[in-house]
C-alpha cells in the first residue's frame, strides 16, 4: 500500500509539471526578464507578479519582486548582501534596487521585441572601495530578441546598457548577447556574453576578457521555475580565477488581481 501511494505521489508530481509551467521550456508561460545577468525584453504580464531569489558564492542572496502594472509595463523592487549565506556578519546592500521596463515594440514576423528600462541591482558582493557591484548593475538599457522554431525555440537576444557604477574609472557603454534553447516541454539552456566594455580598465574587477555565463532552468509547477547559473567561464575577474562561478536561482510567478 506505501509503494502505491508513493507511486501515485510521483506520477502526480510528473504529470503536473509536464503541465504546469514557468518560464523556461517549450510550453513556458511566461516570459524570462533576464538570461542570468543580461536583461531581455520579457516584462511581467498586467496583473502578475514576479518573485526571484538568486543564491552566489560568498553567501551572496538577493531577492526580487516585480509587478506588471500596464500591458507592456512592469516595476520591481530588489535587495540583498553577502554573506547571508554563511556564517558572521552579513554585509547588506546599502541600498534597493529598483527596476522598471517598457516593451516598445512587440515581436511580429518582420520585427523583433525591442524593450527598454533601467535596473541599479547589480550582483555579486559589494565593493565598497570601488563603489559597485562585483556584477555591475546595468542602469540604463535596452533589449532585442527574436524566437525561431528549431525543435521547440531557439531564442537569440542582444542587449545595451549604460551603468551608473562608474567610479571605478569605466565610464563606457557596454553590449552583450545571447540565447535560449529549449529542450523539451519543461527545460531551456542559456547562454550569454557580456562584453564588459564598462568593466575593463586598470581599477575595474574585470581584465577585459569579457564574462561568458551559462545557465540551465526547469519549471517543475505553475509558475515555478528554478536553474543553475555557471558565471566568468573565462575567467575574466582580476581577484578570482575559478572557472564558473555556481549559483542558484529559483522563481514563482503568480496572478494577484
Amino acid at each position: 500500500m506505501k509503494k502505491i501511494i508513493l507511486l501515485l505521489i510521483v506520477v502526480n508530481f510528473f504529470s503536473v509539471s509536464l503541465y504546469s509551467q514557468g518560464t523556461s521550456g517549450s510550453s513556458a508561460k511566461y516570459e524570462y526578464r533576464y538570461l542570468i545577468d543580461m536583461p531581455t525584453t520579457g516584462v511581467v504580464n498586467k496583473g502578475f507578479a514576479a518573485l526571484s531569489m538568486e543564491a552566489m558564492p560568498y553567501g551572496v542572496f538577493m531577492t526580487k519582486v516585480e509587478l506588471g502594472v500596464f500591458d507592456g509595463v512592469s516595476f520591481g523592487l530588489s535587495f540583498g548582501g553577502g554573506n547571508v549565506i554563511g556564517t558572521g556578519k552579513i554585509d547588506w546592500y546599502k541600498l534597493p534596487g529598483i527596476n522598471f521596463r517598457v516593451r516598445i515594440i512587440e515581436e511580429n514576423i518582420a520585427l523583433p521585441a525591442i524593450t527598454a528600462g533601467f535596473e541599479s541591482q547589480g550582483k555579486g558582493y559589494f565593493d565598497k572601495e570601488l563603489n559597485r557591484y562585483e556584477i555591475k548593475s546595468p542602469g540604463f538599457f535596452a533589449a532585442v530578441a527574436k524566437n525561431f522554431d528549431l525543435l521547440g525555440y531557439f531564442s537569440i537576444h542582444g542587449s545595451i546598457n549604460y551603468s551608473l557604477e562608474r567610479d571605478d574609472n569605466d565610464k563606457d557603454l557596454n553590449l552583450a548577447f545571447g540565447f535560449e534553447k529549449t529542450i523539451g516541454e519543461i527545460f531551456s539552456i542559456l547562454g550569454e556574453y557580456d562584453i564588459a566594455f564598462n568593466d575593463n580598465t586598470l581599477t575595474a574587477i574585470g581584465k577585459g576578457n569579457g564574462y561568458m555565463n551559462l545557465g540551465v532552468r526547469c519549471a517543475i509547477g505553475d509558475g515555478l521555475t528554478i536553474g543553475l547559473n555557471l558565471r566568468d567561464m573565462l575567467k575574466n575577474k582580476k581577484i578570482d580565477q575559478n572557472i564558473a562561478d555556481r549559483g542558484l536561482f529559483v522563481e514563482f510567478i503568480k496572478g494577484v488581481f
